[in-house]
């Protein structure tokens, strides 16, 4: 059964639009009770819009945790801190946006390394956003990492036959990581429309990670039927 992790940094952000104060313990619980199997926070160096006071609380209160952050060495000592279930490596979150760029692995690799040797000795699990691309998952591979998220947010929104070409390297990518025997995600701009287009392509997915569309959604329908609609959808 595919698991779900559903990331709350709209919710950090929303938070310092309004310039209201509240923890993110309700949506925690909402989203658990609902059958979210995981809650998901992305950081950047500069803590903003989530602090790390917001990564301490969803470690108390999620059962399954996961920290998505760039590979960095101040990243890394909040890691060791707090030691979340998961550590997603990803690259810088894009400007003026709260959603995370793949790791560029032909630049970044030696400097991956000692990241992922370190999590991986602290007992944290290590995954990597990657580019939908078969040397990056042979990138990954070569690196130790046994769980990839294929990043989707440069695909879904694209106009149909470009769409489709992209979509198919996808399901080459998730293919190759299957036969790697890699755990297999995909995240990135996903929403109710198109988190059924990519998985009908890519069946080895075994991880979805969804935000803004489903937290969008729980505004006008609540936590609970926002997640359970998009399971549905998933399983």
């Amino acid at each position: 059964m595919r698991r779900l992790s559903l990331c709350l940094d709209a919710l950090p952000a929303l938070r310092e639009i309004a310039g209201t104060q509240f923890d993110l313990s309700a949506a925690t619980s909402l989203a658990e009770l609902a059958g979210v199997e995981s809650l998901r926070l992305g950081i950047d160096e500069d803590l903003r819009p989530v602090a790390e006071a917001d990564v301490q609380g969803l470690r108390r209160t999620a059962q399954l945790f996961e920290l998505r952050m760039p590979a960095s060495s101040v990243l890394l000592k909040v890691a060791l801190e707090t030691r979340p279930d998961v550590v997603v490596l990803a690259g810088d979150t894009f400007e003026g946006t709260l959603a995370s760029r793949p790791v560029d692995l032909r630049s970044q690799s030696s400097g991956l390394t000692p990241i992922v040797r370190t999590l991986e000795e602290a007992g944290i699990d290590v995954a990597m956003l990657v580019t939908p691309a078969l040397d990056s998952v042979k990138a990954a591979h070569g690196l130790g990492v046994q769980t990839i998220e294929l990043f989707t947010g440069a695909t879904v929104d694209l106009p149909g036959a470009e769409r489709q070409g992209r979509l198919e390297g996808l399901a080459d990518a998730a293919r190759l990581a299957a036969k790697l025997r890699m755990t297999v995600g995909i995240g990135g701009g996903l929403d109710y429309r198109s988190v059924s287009e990519v998985l009908s392509v890519a069946p080895a997915v075994a991880r979805v990670s969804v935000g803004r569309a489903l937290l969008a959604r729980a505004l006008l329908v609540g936590m609970d039927r926002a997640a359970r609609d998009f399971l549905a959808l998933i399983r």
